[in-house]
């Protein structure tokens, strides 16, 4: 049965020639993919699974997603999304992963600053909108892994990396500077009418994104520590 179902993947990714002979013509007898073509034509429906779930996600929240709908956007059988990713909670916490996962590596880079992370929500919206789903309605499961019970969250203890090295003011409390700053990333995806009344420009256009991490990062400059000889530290 998966492998019927693997083989109706495939064949929907294939172009129309590759699916059926021309009128007329005998058919061409088909090889069993070997091992590699089959593992790359997985991944590619898994992918496509993912990319569906997040606009599905992202238009309709968790609650509201549905495990067909998903499937009608990657075009393959909804049985699928349950052999790869044991149904839709599987996919949501898959989606959940892979961001953790992104954002842990950013954090790992020393050279960049908070403005150059916070760049990458600007250009991905749909997992913003998740995230004010999930922060409206409470219904998505827990899918955040990395803290244990009583230990700081992994934003906390970077933020608090970046305030010793000037990056932030001493007396400003992570947490909260961290909310503010996930407000203002949130603004355009959540107000995108008062985005064109104050700014004048759409916000889902290339140019606003360009624009709004421009502005994003000189606010934050404007929080950098003074060094002893009246410049930036950094």
């Amino acid at each position: 049965m998966v492998e019927a179902m693997e083989r109706e993947a495939a064949a929907s990714q294939a172009p129309d020639g590759a699916r059926r002979a021309p009128d007329g013509a005998r058919p061409r007898t088909r090889r069993a993919p070997d091992p590699e073509a089959r593992l790359r034509d997985a991944e590619r429906t898994r992918q496509r699974i993912l990319d569906a779930a997040l606009s599905e996600f992202s238009e309709k929240g968790f609650a509201g997603a549905r495990v067909r709908g998903i499937a009608e956007r990657a075009g393959v059988n909804a049985q699928l999304i349950s052999y790869y990713f044991g149904g839709k909670e599987g996919v949501y916490a898959e989606i959940m992963r892979r961001w953790h996962e992104t954002e842990a590596a950013g954090m790992d880079r020393q050279d960049l600053s908070y403005a150059e992370l916070a760049g990458a929500m600007l250009v991905q919206p749909e997992l913003l909108r998740i995230l004010i789903w999930d922060g409206l309605t409470r219904t998505s499961p827990a899918v955040d892994p990395r803290t244990a019970p009583g230990e700081e969250p992994p934003e906390i203890a970077d933020m608090r990396r970046r305030q010793a090295n000037g990056e932030f003011p001493a007396d400003v409390e992570p947490g909260y500077l961290l909310i503010a700053l996930q407000g203002i990333l949130a603004a355009p995806v959540t107000m995108p009418q008062q985005v064109e009344l104050l700014c004048g420009i759409s916000p889902e256009s290339p140019e606003f994104a360009a624009k709004f991490g421009e502005q994003m990062r000189r606010l934050l400059a404007h929080l950098r520590v003074p060094d002893a000889t009246g410049g930036a530290t950094g």
